[in-house]
């Protein structure tokens, strides 16, 4: 068993069930100990879900060992059995190494699809990849999402505001000196954005990178929606 298998085990039944508030002030935001805890964003009231695992350091040092350029930047729709097929000649144009590391990476992908998929009842996940290497998303926002996961594989991770703090954070933007969090290395974050029915959603960032030679590989899941690519099929090109 590989140490990624490891990370996503499912634990028994009353390892599932525990889920923890996080040090935070918001019963809107939750911090889990297991995947399986994800799913407690489809509560009502539940507006930001934190699983807060860790990778393998061989995984981690891997990542950042590679050159920008060698991060694959892709955006597919896919279902969830077709994401190595779908993936992997991405990787091979980007020129990201075969061998063991590439392959631990896309089980862990293909893992957090098919939680996404479960969680939120869709047959196809709009899966971007992104090489990050500016202020992508720089300010507070709320993303025009119902439902969405996020974790960074590489570079610092997200940023976001308590709800409480939400509307500061939005007027301040660059100014705004309150509380900010930021998920843990590698952390998964599944959160509600502003077409959610029961809350406002979770207002975050991109950290600030630009100039700071830094790249940031990020996984985003969505269903799909108007502004997904076409479904893939064994047939789809690769966009170099």
């Amino acid at each position: 068993m590989t140490l990624i298998e490891e990370t996503h085990r499912k634990p028994p039944v009353s390892e599932r069930a525990a889920l923890v508030k996080t040090g935070g002030r918001s019963d809107a935001v939750r911090s889990v100990e297991t995947r399986d805890g994800l799913a407690g964003i489809v509560e009502p009231d539940v507006a930001l879900v934190i699983w807060e695992r860790s990778l393998p350091l061989s995984v981690r040092d891997w990542l950042e060992e590679l050159e920008s350029r060698q991060l694959p930047n892709l955006r597919v729709l896919i279902a969830p059995a077709d994401v190595r097929r779908a993936i992997e000649p991405h990787m091979d144009a980007c020129g990201m190494p075969g061998g063991e590391m590439r392959d631990l990476l896309i089980r862990d992908i293909e893992a957090l699809v098919s939680i996404f998929a479960d969680i939120t009842a869709s047959n196809l996940v709009d899966v971007r990849l992104e090489r990050i290497v500016h202020d992508a998303c720089w300010k507070f926002h709320r993303d025009s999402v119902e439902t969405r996961l996020l974790t960074t594989y590489r570079g610092p991770a997200t940023e976001w505001v308590q709800p409480e703090d939400a509307a500061q954070a939005m007027r301040e933007q660059r100014n705004y000196d309150g509380q900010l969090e930021r998920l843990q290395d590698h952390g998964v974050a599944i959160f509600k954005g502003s077409r959610a029915q029961a809350v406002s959603g979770i207002v975050h960032r991109s950290p600030p990178i630009e100039g700071s030679g830094c790249t940031r590989l990020l996984l985003c899941l969505n269903r799909p929606s108007e502004v997904s690519p076409a479904p893939w099929s064994p047939d789809s090109e690769v966009l170099r």
